[in-house]
């Protein structure tokens, strides 16, 4: 019908700091598929180490979209510039809480915090904001974080 709006395009950003831990590069490009399949549109935002390392992993760009720098991102959505319908947050250390809380309190997305890692029980301690956490000792292998995602079923929200 040429009088009805346009369906609004449902958005993720998926925030990632240093690819310290390997199992992020594969999480986020299991996620990714798993929006797109759902119709969301994803977008990467990251330090340059994290962006790098998904571009050269999907060079041709079947699952990545848009990547843009992880401190521009938070500067478009503190300007009120840009926003998104969710923001998965990749946890590992410290300053990927510190990102979380950050997201939680400039965006109005709905904040998924994604917590993984050899120490992952104590990065969830740290959480004290509104957000939900998925979280699983996942250093090396992406399974168990991979299991945890699945059984939220973020994409379906």
């Amino acid at each position: 019908m040429a009088d009805e709006p346009a369906a609004k395009t449902v958005t993720a950003l998926l925030v990632l700091g240093c690819p310290q831990v390997p199992v992020q590069t594969s999480i986020a490009l299991y996620l990714i598929n798993r929006l797109r399949k759902a119709g969301i549109t994803p977008v990467v935002a990251g330090n340059k180490a994290a962006n790098t390392l998904l571009v050269v992993s999907d060079p041709d760009r079947h699952y990545l979209g848009e990547v843009i720098d992880l401190d521009r991102a938070v500067g478009l959505i503190s300007d009120k510039k840009r926003d998104f319908d969710r923001c998965f947050v990749f946890i590992h250390n410290d300053a990927g809480v510190s990102y979380a809380a950050t997201m939680g309190a400039i965006s109005h997305a709905k904040l998924y915090a994604l917590v993984y890692g050899e120490h992952y029980e104590e990065q969830v301690k740290k959480i004290d904001f509104p957000c939900t956490v998925i979280a699983a000792k996942a250093v090396h292998n992406p399974l168990p974080l991979k299991k945890a995602i699945d059984e939220v079923t973020p994409w379906a929200a």
